[in-house]
């Protein structure tokens, strides 16, 4: 049996992760013709059959599980020693690959991307916005970013931006109509703005005063998935949204929104980069959280 190559191996990898040709193709930089002809090489030279195809979907078979959960420690560890070569040379290179919350993307975009691109050329860095929390060792990323409540407690988290508050809001001219709420249970008496998780579900609010924690499903006719989505909306008068204030903030500056139950909306962790501890950490990461942190001090 002709043994298979490292590329075809790890090109194996990204498809067995992503479940998805054309998304595997992309982010190894080859067609998706070429990338499904190296699967069929490598099924053809191990013999045996890996991926389920259809037209729609990529799944493991039970050959392809077994193969992939015995080489992916093995990957890792060479990637780990490829990326400490990497740290020996003194420059970090490579790709570098984040996933994030779109907010969160658009605050790396605006404070650390620039300089770190102009600082470390050699580094071509792959930043993935999707609202769901995936699990990134899994999905072949470096790191991710999002809430700290959301972080996984096995992860290492380095503190991106300031504390996050999560508002109520609505218009001038709503809160005139329909009268501003005093406590959370005011609210079943209110048009909400409802938001759609990445899972399906609806979010519920969560409030808390001197101790009191309040979480509920508020009434709403319209349910939205986006913040910036529901920010609009409340400032056209359709009712109120349950937003991070970063997210509102330039409207409410304008006039265009008013937060209610701020009493009821204490500051909760903020954005983090986190990544494993259990594994040696690439040159292009280090080098991206010691940027972090330095802009963080001068913050």
């Amino acid at each position: 049996m002709t043994k298979p190559t490292l590329a075809d191996l790890d090109a194996f990898a990204v498809v067995a992760a992503e479940r998805s040709f054309r998304r595997a193709a992309d982010l190894i930089g080859i067609s998706r013709s070429a990338l499904s002809h190296r699967m069929r090489h490598l099924e053809e030279q191990l013999d045996v059959r890996l991926l389920h195809r259809t037209t729609r979907s990529v799944s493991l078979t039970d050959a392809g599980s077994r193969l992939l959960a015995r080489m992916t420690p093995t990957l890792r560890e060479l990637n780990a020693t490829l990326d400490a070569l990497s740290d020996d040379r003194g420059e970090p290179s490579g790709l570098l690959r984040i996933n994030a919350s779109k907010a969160a993307v658009r605050l790396l975009l605006a404070h650390v991307v620039p300089t770190y691109l102009s600082r470390y050329p050699a580094v071509e860095l792959d930043l993935v916005s999707e609202g769901r929390l995936v699990d990134i060792v899994e999905q072949g990323f470096d790191a991710g970013v999002r809430l700290g409540e959301a972080v996984p407690q096995d992860m290492i988290a380095v503190k991106l931006g300031s504390d996050v508050r999560f508002l109520a809001v609505a218009s001038p001219a709503y809160l005139r109509r329909f009268g501003t709420p005093s406590v959370p249970d005011d609210l079943h008496k209110h048009r909400c703005i409802r938001q759609r998780l990445p899972s399906g579900k609806r979010y519920r609010w969560e409030f808390e005063r001197r101790g009191q924690e309040v979480a509920m499903d508020v009434p709403g006719a319209l349910t939205l998935d986006e913040n910036d989505l529901m920010v609009e909306a409340a400032a056209d008068g359709l009712g109120i949204a349950y937003v991070p204030d970063i997210a509102a903030s330039d409207r409410l500056a304008a006039g265009q929104l008013v937060a209610v139950l701020e009493d009821w909306s204490p500051p909760s962790p903020g954005l983090m980069l986190y990544y494993p501890g259990h594994r040696h950490v690439p040159a292009a990461l280090r080098a991206f959280i010691d940027l972090l942190k330095a802009t963080e001090t001068q913050a």
